[in-house]
């Protein structure tokens, strides 16, 4: 008899070798057709997996968290299988699954345009109503790369014979379409239902300039078409968005070739900049930090010993002068180190808090540059706590609080937490990582938060805590870190007395809250649509007459309100006050201040809002309270 555990432990018997599906037919019809692949002894199969012994079996149907993927590496297959149905001789390479979708990369003598997507995405549709099955078979390294090479596919030839000869190779077929995968595969095309092409690109064969450039098709798929509508939906509203666009409306940056990756920013946008790094910095002071300012470079032989060089040098940027070679900061954490080890430290000085917006710098690839939210040159919030490891949990305990108040100041209400373990390589033993991810994890409990667990992505020298928020769209976005690093502190010569009397390293704590003064920026603006709340808004109010005879009133309320440290600028152009209010809610500007005859003789202004809302008139004193009343911090 063959046992056939299942998830709530229930034990099934069979007389005989059969399928996942021939199990699910056996426990229940709606079952049978739900089932899209199973899960024997924790290894996705296909629901054509023959069970021939005694094992633990879950069927995958679309409720379970494999089914996304399996769904979309199949309509990867599918595209491919359209693709050479519509363009006879068209070479397939790869065909992996991305966050959100999947593509496939070609071979053809012509590239493909985005005036292909619309053929291709129909004759899927017609593969789906065809009913293929998808058949799983098995050959050896050599029958596969001489079956591809029969059929004309020298890519995938190719890639076979980068595989070990020992291997066994697992093909799959779909009608007359037959592709090398590892698997698993929904069990026909029918099952294949909410997809949608997105766009074409150019990439380069096994990545490398030198080789062919193929093109690659982009597609998303979902297990319904109410996912598939809705992630469309958010594509669009991603795009009225796109912070690039926004800052160009507003003028608040701009980006060139002569400077990738590095952000040129206008006098709007640097007022945005500044009053995050003034909330940021009066989050330093209330919290015990010392504002520290740090090198831009420093010898090599620094980042040798901090464990950068070895572990992060091809992302570094380097210079030399007098036969010295000098490394551009790729992070700030070797120069705090440098700071606290200035002077004697005991024990009864810990926990000692540095923070600095310090300027970085990483060679990031040209192709992941993206607008400000991915560049090279970059502002952290950075901070650095060095303590004992007896105050860790307080400490942590006490920046995830800090962090959670800026987070809701900001707009965001939903942020998950995550824990990042152990990469490949790191720095230290396995009991050293043992503690420090351990006194992450205790942390969090003493905080009273859930958490997820990321293995194998800490930084190499600690594990290290993220704070992911979902914006107004449903996006996720990682931003503030706080990492636990027994390493740096001894390899760099940091040391307190402790109250014995005795040398001891302590622990440096690298936390950051908004991350990348550039990213948040752009995910802010993002965030809200570029609809700033008023304290953060470039330009927080506008003055408009309505004729010349108030223009000069019109600019003596915009130099009161400028004098109290607001943001304000006058419109006194000889234009209709509806094309002015127009303009300025274009803009985004949060108040909208207008000073008609009425208004200049009770020396009062009609104050509406970008959104619409007439909220009366207003002394200039009132107006200035309720500005007052919208800041944070």
């Amino acid at each position: 008899m063959i046992n056939i555990t299942l998830p709530d432990g229930a034990v099934r018997q069979y007389d005989h070798p059969l399928t996942v599906a021939e199990v699910a037919a056996s426990i229940g019809a709606g079952l049978a057709k739900a089932t899209l692949a199973g899960k024997v002894d924790d290894k996705l199969v296909d629901a054509s997996h023959v069970i021939d012994r005694d094992a633990s079996l879950a069927i995958v149907t679309d409720k379970s968290p494999e089914a996304l993927d399996i769904l979309r590496h199949s309509t990867a297959h599918l595209l491919a299988q359209a693709v050479q149905r519509l363009f006879p001789g068209a070479q397939v390479t790869i065909g992996p699954v991305v966050e959100n979708g999947f593509y496939y990369d070609f071979a053809y003598e012509r590239p493909f345009t985005p005036e292909d997507l619309p053929a291709i995405e129909a004759e899927m549709h017609k593969i789906v109503k065809e009913a293929l099955p998808l058949n799983r078979s098995v050959k050896s390294r050599d029958d596969a790369i001489a079956f591809f090479k029969g059929i004309g596919e020298d890519y995938k030839a190719a890639i076979i014979e980068s595989i070990p000869a020992d291997q066994t190779l697992s093909l799959y077929t779909q009608g007359e379409f037959t592709d090398l995968c590892r698997g698993p595969h929904v069990p026909g095309t029918d099952r294949l239902r909410s997809f949608k092409l997105m766009k074409v690109a150019g990439a380069y064969w096994r990545g490398d300039h030198n080789n062919a450039m193929l093109s690659r098709i982009y597609g998303t798929a979902w297990l319904n078409d109410k996912d598939l509508k809705a992630y469309v939906h958010m594509l669009e509203e991603a795009e009225k968005r796109d912070h690039r666009r926004i800052g160009k409306q507003q003028d608040l940056f701009h980006l060139q070739e002569e400077a990738p990756g590095l952000v040129f920013w206008h006098p709007k946008g640097w007022s945005v900049w500044q009053a995050v790094e003034q909330y940021m910095r009066k989050v330093y002071r209330d919290t015990g930090y010392g504002e520290v300012r740090c090198p831009q470079i420093l010898d090599v032989e620094l980042w040798k010993k901090s464990g950068h060089w070895d572990n992060y040098k091809e992302n570094m940027f380097f210079t030399e002068s007098e036969k010295r070679t000098y490394a551009v900061k790729p992070m700030n954490c070797p120069g705090h180190v440098q700071v606290f080890k200035q002077g004697l430290r005991s024990y009864r000085d810990l926990p000692i808090r540095y923070g600095e917006f310090g300027s970085c710098h990483r060679n990031e690839p040209s192709g992941a540059l993206h607008g400000i939210l991915r560049v090279r040159g970059f502002t952290q919030d950075d901070g650095h706590i060095f303590c004992t490891e007896d105050q860790i949990e307080s400490e942590v305990t006490a920046f995830h609080a800090q962090a959670m108040k800026v987070y809701a100041d900001f707009g965001f209400s939903d942020v998950r937490i995550k824990l990042a373990l152990r990469p490949e390589p790191r720095l230290g033993d396995d009991a050293t990582w043992d503690k420090a991810e351990e006194s992450l994890r205790s942390a969090l409990r003493a905080a009273g938060v859930e958490w997820e667990e990321l293995p194998g992505e800490g930084a190499f020298y600690g594990p290290k805590i993220e704070y992911h928020l979902r914006d107004a769209i449903g996006r996720t976005w990682q931003l503030g870190t706080m990492q636990v690093d027994f390493m740096m502190p001894g390899r760099l010569g940091a040391e307190y007395v402790d109250e014995h009397s005795q040398k001891r390293h302590p622990v440096m704590l690298h936390r950051a809250i908004v991350g990348s003064m550039e990213r948040f920026i752009g995910i802010l603006i993002e965030h809200h649509a570029g609809l700033l709340p008023a304290w953060l808004a470039p330009v927080q109010a506008v003055v408009m007459n309505i004729t010349d005879a108030q223009a000069d009133a019109a600019d003596a309320v915009r130099k009161t309100l400028s004098d109290q440290g607001f943001r304000v600028i006058s419109d006194l152009r000889n234009e209709k006050i509806g094309y002015k209010i127009r303009e300025h809610t274009l803009q985004r500007v949060p108040y909208l201040l207008v000073i008609g005859d009425r208004e200049k003789e009770n020396g009062t202004l009609s104050v509406r809002t970008r959104g619409g809302e007439d909220l009366g008139s207003l002394s200039v004193d009132a107006f200035v309270t309720r500005l007052r009343e919208e800041s944070v911090g």
